[in-house]
């Protein structure tokens, strides 16, 4: 029997320890690569260089590794790949996709409407001639007068969620031109994970919710670029008893790896599907095959965000 190819990933921002929603998000998206025969990646999203805290990243790995989440190939980090970065903005450049945007958060905020995602910018600078190249070779904070923007143009966006199901987007229209390079010379997040699943071979993206209003954007920058359309399925994100997402800001506890099935089980049923009974709370080798063949996209909660479990 032949399988689909299938090779995921699973991104995390090295902000901070690994708490219960992105354990979540790395069980989610581990169990559906495994389930569809694939491959799971990981790629250290250490783009955002002033948010990094030292020493997260193999904070990180050491605690996927203690959850028996074992990725295959690899670790990317997004902090070794400006070069990439650089050359799809050159493309697009060339392509005439990107222009220089000049105007402040006031100013923009003085004129434009709300979208899905904050702002929508009124394309200000779409058709001002500029006379300068359109990004530096070099990553100073301070040094660029100006943002990259992409045009959106008339472009109608349209993905099959996995969850959520068909997904339309007129882009100009909910997001407006959107920032690909910021004006301190900072690669902009939309950018860099498509370049980079491209070139992992990404062809399937599981995560959480939050990230929903991005794909939009991901997709089209997909389409720019020449790539390929992902398949993307978003995952509820876990939210405090006050309706925040945990993060690091919310002061998330960091999740503990001293007894992993038990929290294991926790992100299980967080996901809709049945605990695994075992005998042992350390019994990861007979927890993960039974977990991969259980494992139903049907039974995830189709909503966006979902209360974390009172013990986390």
């Amino acid at each position: 029997m032949t399988h689909p190819i299938y090779h995921g990933r699973y991104a995390p921002s090295p902000t901070g320890r690994l708490h219960f929603g992105s354990l979540v998000a790395a069980v989610g998206s581990y169990l559906d690569a495994k389930a569809h025969y694939g491959t799971w990646q990981l790629r250290i999203d250490d783009l955002d260089r002033p948010r990094i805290l030292a020493g997260a990243a193999s904070d990180i790995l050491k605690t996927l590794d203690a959850f028996g989440l074992h990725w295959d190939g690899p670790v990317v980090y997004q902090s070794a790949r400006d070069d990439a970065y650089r050359a799809a903005l050159d493309q697009l450049q060339a392509q005439h996709f990107i222009y220089p945007c000049t105007c402040s958060r006031r100013e923009i905020a003085d004129s434009a409407t709300t979208g899905r995602d904050g702002l929508i910018y009124p394309g200000t600078c779409r058709d001002k001639p500029h006379h300068q190249p359109l990004h530096q070779h070099h990553h100073t904070r301070n040094t660029h007068s100006a943002a990259l923007r992409l045009r959106t143009a008339h472009a109608h966006i349209q993905f099959e969620d996995g969850l959520f199901g068909p997904q339309h987007c007129q882009l100009e229209h909910e997001y407006g031109d959107f920032i690909v390079q910021r004006a301190d010379g900072m690669y902009a997040y939309q950018l860099a994970v498509v370049v980079d699943d491209h070139a992992q071979g990404i062809t399937d993206i599981v995560r959480g919710a939050d990230l929903l209003d991005s794909t939009p954007r991901q997709c089209y920058l997909q389409h720019c670029l020449g790539y390929p359309q992902a398949r993307y399925m978003h995952l509820p994100v876990a939210v405090n008893s006050q309706g925040e997402k945990l993060s690091k800001q919310t002061l998330a506890i960091a999740v503990s790896a001293r007894q992993p099935v038990t929290l294991l089980n926790t992100a299980l049923t967080f996901l809709g599907q049945s605990a695994i009974e075992t005998n042992d709370v350390d019994d990861l080798t007979n927890f993960w095959p039974q977990a991969i063949h259980q494992w139903q996209r049907t039974r995830i909660p189709s909503v966006r965000t979902q209360s974390a479990p009172a013990l986390v």
